[in-house]
């Protein structure tokens, strides 16, 4: 069942147009994210889904109904903010309360409700206490369990991390996951951060300039990027102008690498992720097919996990790779190495007007 519906929907603030005929569905049950960087519209078009603001057309509908102009307690939605927004003056339990109290649900269902999240969240035990007596991840699941206790329909979440440091964020990234699993409601997560997207939702829309890029799985958005916009937004990756000539991408500086796209010939942007970017010795046997570019260490970074070098190919171009550290012995600044790279990772897209 479709839960969500936006068609058309565009929204202006004087001369800039935020949100420009935007269009998706959201599915019963789904993780959705609106990804992308400040000013791409996807914050306004959660106030739009939320009620705070009024689309200046199209059309918003939850389960079918239209709430283009409903306020936004006339909707079923439950929201969290930011900044979590935990009221400083009430225990946990009575934050959670609240929002059962302005919808009208007998007190006497009250206690079942709150206990049935709190346990959700692994929460219970706190429930007398403030939110000073909690820390930043403790209160991002408090605010959590106080939009999902009134049972809405759709639950938007405002960069639900972003208050957090970065380790406690990744942490808790993947137990964010396991509780909009086990609630099992449809949500839509708005943030900037690829990582957050990537991990939490079942399915991304990228926007730019208001409007949506694309859309899919993690997978199918990394893998595939439809534009150099997406491709850079979500990952890195090495960019090289030139055009296609008979299966292999050629630069006019003498750059020349088999790639496995069907495209016809012509101008292209050709993109290589790091990490698909294997660094060998000199004159190493490279498997069939594969490109092997001749170059030097121009500089390493050790960062545990993984080494990151930039490479100065023969023709003067410098490359990005990143190897994963495996106790290996890896090259060092001012070796001759070659760069390895399969035909089939490399991203073949038309030029950006």
């Amino acid at each position: 069942m479709t839960v969500l519906e936006l068609s058309t929907v565009s929204k202006r603030y004087g001369e800039e147009l935020a949100v420009d005929n935007v269009s998706f569905q959201v599915e019963e049950g789904r993780i959705v994210s609106l990804l992308g960087p400040s000013g791409c519209g996807k914050t306004t078009t959660l106030r739009l889904i939320a009620g705070f603001e009024v689309p200046d057309g199209g059309d918003i509908r939850i389960r079918g109904e239209c709430v283009s102009t409903k306020r936004p307690y006339e909707r079923n939605v439950g929201l969290v903010f930011q900044d979590f927004a935990l009221f400083p003056h009430m225990s946990v339990e009575a934050n959670i309360a609240f929002g059962l109290r302005e919808r009208g649900v007998p007190a006497s269902k009250f206690p079942e409700r709150i206990r049935s999240v709190l346990d959700l969240v692994k929460m219970r035990g706190y429930e007398k206490r403030s939110p000073q007596q909690l820390s930043g991840g403790q209160q991002q699941r408090v605010a959590l369990a106080r939009a999902l206790v009134t049972q809405p329909s759709l639950l938007l979440l405002d960069e639900p991390l972003s208050s957090l440091d970065a380790k406690l964020r990744e942490a808790l990234r993947v137990e964010l996951r396991q509780i909009l699993t086990s609630a099992g409601t449809t949500t839509i997560i708005v943030t900037h951060d690829q990582s957050e997207a990537m991990s939490l939702a079942d399915h991304i829309i990228v926007m730019s300039k208001g409007r949506i890029m694309q859309r899919g799985s993690a997978e199918e958005i990394y893998s595939a990027p439809a534009n150099k916009f997406v491709a850079d937004f979500v990952g890195q990756s090495n960019w090289f102008t030139g055009r296609l000539d008979g299966g292999r991408f050629v630069t006019e500086d003498g750059l020349s690498i088999a790639v496995a796209a069907k495209a016809p010939g012509g101008a292209v942007e050709l993109g290589i992720r790091p990490e698909r970017i294997a660094v060998r010795t000199k004159g190493a046997i490279a498997a069939v097919g594969v490109n092997a570019l001749e170059g030097v260490i121009e500089k390493t970074e050790y960062l545990g996990s993984t080494i990151h070098h930039w490479v100065r190919l023969a023709n003067g171009r410098r490359i990005h790779a990143v190897v994963q550290n495996n106790g290996q012995c890896f090259a060092r600044d001012g070796e001759s190495v070659q760069a390895e790279i399969r035909p089939e990772d490399c991203l073949v897209l038309a030029p950006e007007a």
